[in-house]
């Protein structure tokens, strides 16, 4: 069962605090591959030169039919007969042809190796992620949403996984495309390139008035969906209480509350960037216009072969549409930017002092737990215990007893080093808990906790889980100690029965049974049960 943190409403979004920082540590995180990237690379490049030269070739085709066609209304020649040279056309194809071949291979490797390598990226920053989750405080858990974390494991991962592998090597063969065709058509004519490159600035305006704008909408889109992800949890998780209290349409009206803030975010998120697709069009459209009524004249004043103009025009429309695309991917990187920086906030994060503490008491210790004038406080500003005292021998059970919110997991969080004290001291045989490491501390313990935590898999699994080296002999004895085996020998498939998502294929006792039974199997020197019923 998983833990479920209130819905955090958090600040208003803002962009990318450090984008060139951000991207510099994206960047650091793509180390190891760096030469497959080049690899890349260069594959692409070559794929855009044998597309950048083809339409100029082709071009020749045009040109051979045009000279054939104008010789055989000079001479006064039937169609049939016009003087075209169909043989160098045919070499002229078969050309563009192997060209066309070549660039669809170097396009389709470079995909390949690029899908291969940008999961490579994103496997290593998830697995970072997951370390570092690792060594998070519990007062991480306690002030983030399970629906931000999530998002921020699963949307904004995706995000990053989908530009590398899409985005990034487009970039680069956009900019060659750009440069190329560029140099392509200034071989044809100077004028018409003049021209054509009249809707370059044009372009860049645009680029850099939607692309910053729609920023700080995508960082909102962002959180909008990790908050709805947290309530939607929440509800699943809990809708037997839901339910049970007749909430259903208050819930509803959350739920629709929650979805028209993301879709307020995500729609103007969406909305300005794609603006910049029909704004390059018209652009695009009107150069393309110029283009061929200035070469229109040009070809009847024989300064121009129509087949040069023919190359042009294609050239043309590749001219703006790198810009188109380089416009487009720069606003898809704003977003990966901000999903990146969502999960280097994770990792910037300080994570569990692991600082040990000198123990010059070296003595044994009269008592098991003992708890020495401490001070505590989940927050600076507000104390929970002060001077509290309390002397555990070996062997002695104690029942902690109060109202809610008196303290009592309090107490288990501080004895199992998930909080530390502000002062005063914690002893476990005598030593100070702060001298021992976390994981030491834990080896003493097994706990029982409020929520009944079970995972999906078997219920011989779930007793396991306690002690994953225990033989099954020694599994079905914990089970029995805690009256599971009982009722596990009359399902169908005993203790292969297989617990679902929330375990609601067993009762709320027999789930509770299962986790005593599971910290019966751990034999450890001091067992908690954080549970009245336990």
């Amino acid at each position: 069962m998983q833990r479920h943190g209130g819905r955090m409403k958090g600040p208003k979004a803002e962009g990318a605090k450090d984008f060139w920082g951000t991207v510099k540590r994206l960047v650091g995180f793509m180390g190891p591959w760096k030469w497959a990237f080049v690899l890349v690379f260069i594959f692409a490049i070559g794929s855009v030169i044998f597309q950048i030269i083809t339409p100029k070739i082709l071009g020749g085709a045009t040109t051979e039919i045009y000279i054939g066609i104008k010789k055989g209304l000079a001479s006064g020649q039937s169609i049939g007969k016009y003087p075209i040279d169909f043989a160098a056309i045919k070499r002229i194809l078969m050309t563009v042809a192997v060209l066309y071949l070549a660039s669809a291979a170097l396009s389709f490797i470079q995909q390949l190796m690029m899908a291969n390598i940008s999961q490579k990226v994103v496997y290593r920053l998830r697995k970072a992620m997951k370390s570092k989750m690792q060594y998070l405080p519990v007062s991480y858990y306690d002030t983030h949403s399970n629906g931000d974390i999530m998002s921020r494991a699963v949307n904004d991962m995706d995000n990053i996984a989908g530009t590398l592998q899409q985005n990034l090597a487009q970039l680069v063969t956009s900019t060659v495309t750009f440069v190329g065709v560029f140099f392509m058509m200034l071989s044809i004519s100077w004028k018409l390139t003049l021209i054509a490159c009249i809707t370059i600035p044009l372009g860049l305006i645009v680029v850099s008035l939607v692309a910053p704008r729609s920023q700080k909408y995508f960082v909102a889109q962002q959180k909008s969906l990790g908050l709805l992800n947290n309530y939607v949890e929440e509800n699943y998780a809990g809708h037997t209480v839901v339910k049970t209290f007749n909430k259903e349409k208050s819930t509803i009206e959350e739920f629709e509350a929650e979805n028209e803030r993301y879709y307020k975010s995500s729609w103007k998120a969406q909305f300005i960037s794609g603006l910049i697709m029909p704004l390059m069009n018209m652009i695009k459209n009107i150069g393309y216009v110029f283009v061929a009524i200035v070469g229109g004249i040009q070809v009847a004043n024989g300064t121009v072969t129509l087949g040069n103009v023919q190359a042009f025009l294609q050239y043309v429309n590749q001219f703006t549409q790198p810009i188109t695309q380089i416009a487009n991917i720069a606003n898809t990187i704003q977003a990966t930017v901000a999903s990146a920086e969502r999960i280097f906030e994770i990792l910037d994060e300080a994570e569990m002092d692991t600082n040990l503490k000198d123990n010059n008491d070296s003595s044994q210790g009269k008592y098991k737990i003992s708890f020495n004038h401490v001070n505590f406080g989940y927050a600076p500003d507000k104390q929970l215990m002060k001077d509290f005292n309390l002397n555990v021998s070996p062997g002695e059970k104690v029942a902690i007893v109060g109202p809610t919110g008196a303290g009592k997991t309090t107490l288990i969080n501080l004895l199992e080093r998930f909080y530390d004290i502000n002062s005063g001291s914690i002893k476990l045989d005598g030593r100070d808990t702060r001298s021992m490491s976390r994981e030491e501390i834990r080896s003493h313990f097994s706990m029982v906790l409020q929520d009944t935590w079970l995972f999906t898999g078997t219920i011989y699994d779930n007793i396991k889980y306690g002690n994953e080296q225990a033989t099954e002999e020694e599994v079905i004895a914990a089970a029995k100690a805690a009256h599971v085996d009982t009722f596990v020998r009359q399902l169908p498939n005993g203790y292969q029965t297989i617990l679902n998502e929330e375990a609601s294929n067993i009762s709320q006792g027999q789930r509770q049974l299962i986790t005593i039974a599971r910290a019966f199997l751990a034999n450890p020197e001091i067992l908690i049960l954080d549970e009245a019923t336990s």
